[in-house]
């Protein structure tokens, strides 16, 4: 058993800043499966060049994914690990519908990042202000710089 957790939050807000971040897990595990298939399974004169930049993408989501999950369990819970758990939680549809075209599978990616960036600025202030968690609202903040920085290599490969 763990020992009492005293970092200077409460049980309460500890249990809802893991919630908060149990739900970008399984967006990210989401977006990341997304991202994968979109490596695996584009098609196209630009195959080298798009399949490359989706596996730059998934590498770094997979950091991300790590990151939460672990900032979960030092507020002493434990993350979701299972698909059903990350599909019944992520707000992001998990299917990538449409042609294996790279400009349809970026379309869907960017609309998901900003999805998930959206949902993160949503976290920021309520982590810092309702439950007394700095450490965890700047994390977030470092992961809205990360997404927009994604989500911009993706737009800019949009006409």
């Amino acid at each position: 058993m763990d020992k009492k957790i005293n970092i200077g939050i409460t049980d309460a807000n500890r249990q809802k800043v893991a919630e908060g971040l149990s739900k970008l897990l399984a967006d990210e595990y989401v977006l990341v499966t997304k991202t994968r298939n979109a490596h695996w399974n584009v098609v196209g004169i630009d195959f080298a060049d798009k399949h490359k930049l989706f596996e730059d993408q998934y590498n770094k989501i997979n950091e991300y994914i790590d990151d939460i999950a672990e900032r979960v369990r030092i507020l002493g819970h434990y993350p979701p690990s299972n698909m059903s758990s990350f599909l019944k939680l992520s707000e992001l549809d998990e299917n990538l519908s449409g042609p294996n075209t790279s400009s349809a599978f970026i379309q869907i990616l960017l609309d998901d990042h900003e999805t998930i960036i959206r949902y993160m600025r949503g976290l920021i202030n309520p982590f810092n202000d309702q439950y007394d968690d700095a450490g965890n609202a700047d994390f977030i903040t470092m992961l809205v710089e990360e997404h927009e920085k994604l989500a911009w290599f993706l737009r800019a490969h949009v006409l």
